[in-house]
């Protein structure tokens, strides 16, 4: 489909399961997802225990980076063709420690996953997937599940929807994050070039003053006014809990902070993008050139 993404996939190659953070919870969700990617003809490979765990985590850090490790197939000796994480939660920044060897391929995932496929990026390498996890993946309506088939396969995907927030049109490389994640990425080797970028950020569980917490450092470090456009995802519970000592005068809302931290950037500003950590969670590929509409709120890939 592009010189910007990885061959496409076909009927019969092998999908590695990766578990690079959180340990499993739900077999069946697991199973699920499974079986909605051998519906597409695709062979699964799940190189651990679905029960491997070492406190919080599923594994040792050795023994969640061996996931990731190209394996060959025991006939061809190829490589999988896409490494698909299982869940989110935590964990996977901390394989960056070891520097492991990231694919020039697919690999695809969300939420933690995001501090992975920022570093594949990072590194100039294609394939990096903002999309459905394999524990999310049978939760996904019909379009989500298609959208993702029809990426990895080599057909175009449509453009998104959103809901323009600030008008203008900006082009770019497209990066999509978790939020809190990749806030902690600041300042090192792993966040790709953020300049001329468009960025589609989305979080879960996050009150508005930690939001805004966040989007303030992005501002006081220069990362934000580097962008060409930015655009909101999904931010699944992050409205001000009640009971919180704070009467309702005195709180900001998720939108206020959201529109207000972003005003003065003098980009396009969309919200409400089908990404995140909500049913609905839209493929996307890092580093592709992409157009943010702030016009008709619309995000589509150039490719």
């Amino acid at each position: 489909m592009s010189d910007w993404l990885p061959p496409p996939l076909r009927p019969g190659d092998r999908v590695r399961l990766v578990a690079a953070s959180s340990a499993l919870a739900e077999r069946q969700r697991l199973e699920a997802g499974i079986a909605v990617i051998e519906s597409w003809g695709l062979k699964v490979e799940l190189p651990f225990a679905p029960e491997r765990r070492w406190g919080y985590l599923a594994g040792r850090d050795h023994e969640r980076l061996s996931d990731l490790l190209p394996a060959g197939s025991a006939t061809t000796g190829e490589a999988a063709a896409l490494l698909a994480c299982v869940r989110g939660g935590w964990g996977a920044a901390r394989l960056l420690e070891q520097s492991p060897p990231l694919p020039e391929g697919w690999l695809l995932g969300f939420s933690d996953v995001t501090s992975l496929l920022l570093a594949q990026q990072a590194r100039g390498l294609r394939g990096a997937v903002h999309g459905p996890m394999v524990t999310t993946l049978a939760d996904e309506p019909s379009w989500s599940q298609d959208r993702l088939r029809r990426l990895l396969f080599g057909e175009a995907p449509g453009a998104l929807q959103g809901t323009p927030w600030r008008g203008g049109r900006a082009e770019g490389p497209l990066l999509v994050a978790n939020l809190t994640v990749a806030t902690h990425l600041l300042g090192t080797q792993y966040l790709p070039d953020l300049r001329g970028a468009v960025l589609i950020l989305e979080d879960v569980g996050e009150a508005p003053y930690r939001i805004e917490r966040m989007l303030t450092h992005w501002r006081l470090c220069g990362a934000l006014q580097q962008l060409a456009g930015i655009g909101f995802g999904s931010f699944q519970g992050c409205e001000e809990p009640d009971g919180e000592g704070i009467s309702a005068g005195e709180r900001f809302s998720l939108e206020q902070v959201l529109r207000e931290r972003t005003a003065d950037l003098g980009i396009p500003v969309l919200a409400g993008l089908p990404v995140g950590h909500e049913p609905g969670n839209g493929a996307l590929p890092l580093g592709v050139p992409c157009r943010l509409d702030g016009e008709c709120g619309e995000l589509s890939l150039l490719l």
